[in-house]
Order: C-alpha cells, then sequence, then structure tokens
C-alpha cells in the first residue's frame, strides 16, 4: 500500500454498477489507487440495457467507503474540449494523474447495408479520437520520470470477424495501432501503453440465449465477468508490469471463435 500512497487512476466511460468501467475502479481502489472516473449516461440510457441515473453516484459512495480519494464527472467525450476539462479537473481535485484507462467506448449495431457516416463519425469521435487526445494531453502533463500507465480497452478485432458490428470494429482495430505507436512515443517519458481486449463479458446485456451460445466456447465452463479484466488492468499498472508496454492481452479465457 505504501508503494501506491498518492497514485491516482482516470477511469473513462464508467456510467453503470455492472459494467467493466465500474470494475476497474473497483479493483484499483481496493489496492489504494485513488479514483478519479467520467461517465455519460445519455448514452445508456439509448442502449438496450438502460440506466439509472443515480448509479456514479453509488458507486463513488461505494468507492469512499474503501478509504481512498475519489471524484467524478459526466463528460461528453466527443466535445473537442473534453481532454483539458477532465484533465483540469483530475489536477484540481486530486493531483497529477499517473494512470489513464481508456474505457469509453460506442457501440451499435451496423453492417455493409446500412451504415451511415453519422454513426461511423460517432464511433469515431469516442473510440479513436477521444482516446487519442486523452492520451496525448494526459503524456503531455506527466510529471514523473517513470510509473506512467496508459491502458486502451480493444475488442479481439484481428482474432476474428465482428458481423453487423461494422463501424464499432473498424474504430476499435484502429485503438490496436494506436497502442503500438504510442508506446514508442512516449516511452522515454515513463509512460507504459497496453490495450486489452476482454473478450464477450457479461455487463448485463446477455440473453440467457446469448449466455448458453457463447459458455461452450469458453474452456473454463462460464462466461467472462467484468472482474476479470479488472484484474488483468491491475496487473498493467502496477510496478510489476514496467516492463510491458506495446501489447494488446487478450483477457479473454480462451475463449474460442
Amino acid at each position: 500500500m505504501d508503494q501506491l500512497k498518492g497514485k491516482i487512476a482516470i477511469i473513462t466511460g464508467v456510467s453503470r454498477l455492472k459494467g467493466i468501467g465500474a470494475a476497474i475502479c473497483q479493483e484499483l481502489a481496493e489496492s489504494g489507487y485513488h479514483i478519479f472516473f467520467t461517465y455519460w449516461t445519455e448514452y445508456d440510457k439509448e442502449m438496450p440495457w438502460g440506466i439509472e441515473s443515480d448509479e456514479p453516484m453509488k458507486l463513488q459512495e461505494e468507492l469512499w467507503k474503501k478509504g481512498i480519494k475519489v471524484s467524478c464527472m459526466e463528460l461528453d467525450l466527443t466535445q473537442n474540449d473534453a481532454p483539458e476539462q477532465l484533465m483540469n479537473q483530475v489536477s484540481e481535485q486530486l493531483g497529477h494523474p499517473d494512470i489513464l484507462i481508456n474505457n469509453a467506448a460506442y457501440s451499435t449495431n451496423n453492417d455493409f447495408s446500412n451504415i451511415t457516416a453519422e454513426e461511423l463519425d460517432q464511433h469515431y469521435l469516442v473510440n479513436v479520437r477521444a482516446t487519442t487526445l486523452l492520451s496525448s494531453k494526459f503524456a503531455q502533463r506527466f510529471e514523473k520520470k517513470s510509473g506512467g500507465r496508459i491502458v486502451n480497452l480493444t475488442s479481439g478485432q484481428f482474432q476474428g470477424p465482428m458481423p453487423g458490428e461494422l463501424a464499432y470494429a473498424t474504430t476499435k482495430g484502429a485503438v490496436d495501432a494506436l497502442t503500438l505507436t504510442l508506446s514508442a512515443e512516449l516511452a522515454p517519458l515513463g509512460i507504459t501503453v497496453n490495450a486489452v481486449n476482454p473478450g464477450p463479458t457479461d455487463t448485463g446485456w446477455m440473453t440467457e440465449e446469448i449466455k448458453n451460445e457463447l459458455k461452450p466456447m469458453f474452456p473454463f465452463g462460464r462466461i467472462g465477468k467484468p472482474k476479470d479484466i479488472a484484474k488483468t488492468i491491475k496487473f498493467l499498472v502496477s510496478e510489476e508490469a514496467d516492463w510491458v508496454t506495446g501489447q494488446v492481452i487478450h483477457s479473454e479465457g480462451g475463449f474460442r471463435r
């Protein structure tokens, strides 16, 4: 715990208590990291799984109970000034961050027959542009000589095709390329950059039919849980992972497509 004293982690896309973002916050808080998370409830309200408007506040209360500093803000990552806003808020409320976890994502179903410019742009703005600009702003403000961490969430686009998710697969695939090049640029600053593919994860969106269809594809005989990916990320942001950078980690329980 002494080693982590004062370590500050930013996690984006933390609206839902059942989501991967919330699990990451919980896992890092239990290890003593201070937490700043962002959320955007308008997106989740439009999705089939929905959201209760007080879920982010409930998460904040849960994290406070772990004895760490916690702050959060609702932030539309598609806005040009979002990265500047976020970094200013984190610095003012908690201090200079050590860790950035780009968890926020935009995802809707579409394919070659119905893809539109507007829908592709929405995916790009969140999945590619926001991830790139947040990472850039984080690195520009990083003041230490080591211990910086950026972790991007990807979805295994190069493990197999994703029919029906053309815009999502295209933009998330770009995150893999970003991770590799950015890791080389930021290594001299003492910042590692990695990406994690959680595979199919039960965050509340899966029906029983989907679960039954996916379960045989997992050698362990169960569906991935948000905590599974959170534990992988906890390792990547730790001191033990200071020699791991530029990697796309497929933390998906041996999922076989």
